[in-house]
């Protein structure tokens, strides 16, 4: 990489609550780049399945619907809170795919094997577009591992678990704190010992462990290693 040109494929890798989503859209704001969680694609294809009245347990028909699914992540076209444009087709799904439906079913797509193989193609397509912040647990080791930057935001299930809490009860939700942990650790064992894209750093990632660092000692870092 050039000295004083910023990086054009940055990829942001770690597990759930890490402050992986807040630390892209920061980096892509500043840069001016895309930010492309690529969760959403995820969320997509559920929505397209609830919206079919497809069988989410039938994991061959969900996997032939992502085969042929065409999703498009694009730089926000609206003022409206949303970090990206996600289009099916010509449609805007970015808002529709949000509903709790989604919510409820998601973890059941993103696990089949086929699925994520499928999306993994369509993020790469996108990724290779260049000026883009990436935001996943594969992007690194799978999606983009030529990426300009890998970096891997870690925390422990303790400290994201407090983070997620906290997030919920400023809402004026009710939380419990336990549960929030004990649903984080579940999730963390699933996503690191899955058999496709398992989660982990890629080896030439640089990892940062946000434990003890605030969101903006964080930032400061990554964006240096971007530029």
């Amino acid at each position: 990489m050039t000295k004083n040109i910023p990086a054009s494929i940055i990829a942001l890798d770690g597990p759930a609550a890490s402050g992986k989503t807040t630390l892209g859209r920061r980096l892509a704001d500043t840069l001016g780049y895309l930010f492309f969680d690529t969760g959403v694609m995820y969320r997509a294809i559920t929505w397209i399945a609830l919206q079919h009245d497809m069988d989410l347990r039938d994991e061959a028909t969900i996997t032939a619907l992502a085969q042929k699914a065409q999703i498009d992540i694009r730089p926000p076209s609206k003022n409206d809170g949303r970090g990206c444009d996600v289009l099916i087709g010509d449609k805007d799904v970015t808002w529709d795919m949000r509903g709790d439906d989604v919510d409820a079913n998601v973890s059941v797509v993103s696990a089949y094997s086929g699925v994520r193989q499928a999306l993994s193609e369509q993020q790469r397509r996108i990724g290779l577009r260049g000026k883009v912040v990436m935001v996943g647990r594969d992007i690194g080791t799978v999606v983009l591992p030529e990426a300009d930057i890998k970096v891997y935001l870690d925390a422990s299930a303790e400290e994201r678990a407090k983070r997620r809490y906290n997030e919920v009860t400023a809402r004026g939700d009710k939380a419990d704190y336990d549960e929030i942990l004990k649903k984080m650790i579940e999730r963390d064992h699933v996503d690191s010992t899955r058999a496709v894209a398992p989660l982990r750093p890629a080896e030439d990632a640089v990892i940062i462990n946000s434990d003890k660092i605030d969101a903006d000692k964080v930032f400061e870092s990554v964006l240096e290693l971007c530029k």
